[in-house]
């Protein structure tokens, strides 16, 4: 039998918190809200745990997908060019 290693919301949720994160709902929701007032560690830490999550070999549910693609990373794009 073969399992498949799985990243739902509630593991985003947890991955989230132990960065320091104080995250609540659904992956959208905590995405959105880890993306509001970001500083240069915690951003750092939060474009690890994408790096990690993206080149890692567990599958990334869509619902947790999307809200990476449509939360985190542009919210980190925009924390970046308010930095130059």
């Amino acid at each position: 039998m073969m399992h498949a290693d799985l990243i739902d919301e509630q593991d985003l949720l947890s991955q989230l918190r132990s960065l320091g994160f104080d995250v609540s709902g659904n992956a959208e929701q905590a995405c959105s809200a880890v993306v509001c007032g970001l500083n240069e560690t915690n951003a750092r830490a939060l474009k690890g745990l994408v790096e990690k999550l993206y080149t890692g070999s567990a599958t990334i549910l869509p619902a947790v997908r999307q809200a990476i693609d449509q939360q985190l990373l542009p919210g980190l794009v925009q924390y970046k060019q308010s930095r130059v």
